[in-house]
């Protein structure tokens, strides 16, 4: 008796369906340059929960927002401050209702050197030093903290010809740590790591000399895979990242 192999063929078509694999996303993200440790954890992480990956992006906000406004095909923004992604909903760069603040960011001045920087930044007064780095503040949120630090110490005029500017907290960090200047105003997660400084001499600049540091990002509205790109914002909230960014020095926003 012939047996049919139709209801047989259905069976495995089925069962092959199953197990084909699920392809994975890539979020292009635009990070902003103190984040740039941080998120190459993060990226690990949201990999293993989501199977997707994370192309990172890292420079100073200002200039990942003349990329973006230049059309360059990013699907997330990670900026460093909030003024941004809120001037790319307005424009209509970015998805409204989308801007999360995932961190608040901290100021340091720091050196190399281990005895060189006290714990109250009485070196700026003492002036025993040749050259600061900061980031260029028309581009990055910890340069506009910079100057605004320097403005109400009263020092940003007195020693403008020892400061010495980068275009982001990347190139102003590598300035100090090769001893090309003897210090330099970074972000306190690029000398922070697992909950410590592991080298240098450093101060912890007090929030009250500048205005916060409200890290925030935004869904753009060209994003290639848009929820996908939602899947990594919303990872942005989660424990598992919300400890990366404890372990680099960051402070969080209330639940």
């Amino acid at each position: 008796m012939p047996i049919s192999l139709r209801g047989h063929s259905a069976v495995f078509l089925l069962l092959s369906m199953i197990n084909l694999p699920v392809l994975a996303a890539e979020v292009n993200a635009a990070v902003a340059a103190d984040f740039a440790a941080p998120m190459e954890r993060i990226a690990t992480l949201f990999q293993k929960e989501s199977g997707n990956t994370i192309k990172i992006n890292a420079a100073a906000s200002g200039k990942l927002y003349n990329q973006i406004k230049g059309g360059a095909a990013f699907d997330v923004m990670i900026s460093a401050d909030e003024d941004i992604p809120k001037r790319l909903m307005k424009e209509g760069l970015a998805v409204s209702g989308s801007r999360l603040v995932y961190a608040t960011g901290r100021l340091v001045l720091w050196s190399v050197q281990p005895d060189l920087v006290d714990n109250k930044g009485a070196i700026l007064n003492a002036g025993n030093f040749e050259t600061v780095a900061y980031a260029n503040y028309t581009l990055s949120p910890y340069g506009q903290a910079t100057k605004e630090t320097l403005v109400k110490l009263t020092m940003w005029n007195a020693i403008q010809r020892k400061l010495k500017k980068s275009d982001d907290v990347i190139q102003t960090y590598q300035l100090a740590a090769s001893e090309t200047t003897d210090m330099a105003f970074i972000a306190l997660s690029q000398i922070m790591h697992d909950g410590k400084v592991s080298k240098g001499s450093w101060w912890l600049v007090p929030a009250e000399l500048h205005q916060p540091i409200r890290q925030s990002a935004v869904l753009l509205t060209n994003a290639k895979d848009q929820e996908a790109a939602k899947t990594l914002l919303a990872f942005l909230k989660s424990e598992k990242a919300q400890a990366v960014m404890r372990a680099f020095g960051y402070a969080l926003p209330e639940r």
